[in-house]
């Protein structure tokens, strides 16, 4: 059970033409900023947006080919969704929400009955099975709807910001619970997600969406360690820059030189944590050759450290403790020196 898309859905202003593929038993998160067309895409899988062209091809079986003239409806695809906010029939019991998908698919109320009863005690929740949806915690109500996803035996799973309606400690429960039942599952899943911990925790590949394009994709390792946008790298943290890379030196725009410790010709990445870059009242002796005058132009708190947002050479994020801040008098406008080891910067072709 694979899925083979290229979906491509055309609104005033904006084009979403992304290809999407995944392999039976694999987890993949759509992730990218708001408005890059992550749900717009997980809808066009289900059938309920319309491709303008492309196709969905779910288990050799072709789904959607607006030039080929086909489409089929939501109601005949064996697409399994969970909704953000659960849709959950108020009027029924968690049992009767699950049972309402094979019973209506043409199983008898007893076997939709055992179905969801057991599909109910997989997610932790048979003690429950009598409770409406106003009786469950939200944690809870998020396990009755992906067991009601599951109860028609989908051959594609999507989910759509399925932990965004939790709270913190609820999500955390839940992530962990969640990752288990998908595992179960023996088709695709397709997650849509904004948060990077939900897609680096849930997902076996990331795929980047900005402005309705792929931008990257990957095992979580390789697009946190080697981002290719500049989303990417705030999203997990680390400086990142474009320039011309010739043997152990990379040129950035601005005719700034940043030293690595790899050897690289052609176009290139940069990238460094903050936690990398260290700062001084004066030029430090003996210093990296990465060295540099730079003005404080921000700073925030982040986590049990200060992030300073720095203006110079070129724009960079520094992370030093809250005593290191206070020494150093640091404050918008102070002006400061930075440094970086070339040990710390790591190169990858662009």
């Amino acid at each position: 059970m694979s899925l083979d898309a290229r979906i491509v859905v055309r609104r005033p202003g904006f084009v979403l033409d992304a290809e999407l593929a995944a392999e039976p038993g694999e987890v993949v998160a759509l992730l990218g900023p708001n408005g890059a067309g992550k749900t717009t895409a997980l809808r066009a899988l289900a059938g309920l947006i319309a491709l303008d062209d492309g196709y969905v091809t779910l288990d050799g079986h072709r789904l959607d080919d607006p030039a080929a003239g086909v489409f089929t409806a939501p109601e005949h695809r064996r697409i399994g969704v969970v909704f953000q906010d659960y849709l959950l029939f108020p009027h029924l019991s968690a049992l009767e929400n699950v049972a309402f998908g094979p019973r209506s698919r043409g199983s008898s109320r007893a076997d939709s009955r055992a179905r969801a009863a057991d599909l109910l005690a997989r997610v932790g929740l048979a003690e429950h099975a009598r409770r409406k949806p106003r009786e469950l915690s939200g944690g809870q109500a998020q396990r009755v709807a992906l067991a009601r996803a599951l109860a028609t035996e989908p051959r594609l799973l999507l989910l759509d910001e399925p932990l965004a309606a939790l709270d913190a400690r609820t999500r955390l429960e839940t992530r962990a619970r969640l990752r288990g039942h998908l595992g179960t599952h023996a088709g695709p899943t397709v997650l849509v997600t904004h948060d990077p911990l939900d897609a680096m925790m849930l997902a076996d590949r990331l795929v980047i969406l900005e402005e309705g394009r792929v931008v990257q994709t990957g095992d979580a390792a390789t697009v946190t360690s080697r981002p290719r946008t500049d989303y990417v790298a705030r999203l997990v943290g680390l400086n990142l820059y474009r320039g011309r890379a010739d043997a152990g030196a990379v040129r950035l725009p601005g005719d700034f030189v940043l030293t690595t410790a790899t050897e690289r010709s052609g176009d290139a990445f940069v990238a460094f944590p903050p936690a990398a870059v260290a700062l001084y009242a004066d030029r430090p002796d003996g210093s990296p050759r990465n060295t540099w005058p730079a003005t404080v132009a921000a700073m925030a708190r982040h986590g049990d450290a200060l992030r300073v947002e720095l203006t110079g050479p070129i724009a960079v994020a520094a992370d030093v403790t809250p005593a290191a801040a206070v020494q150093l008098g640091l404050e918008p406008g102070r002006r400061v020196w930075a440094t970086l080891k070339a040990t710390e910067v790591t190169s990858y072709p662009a």
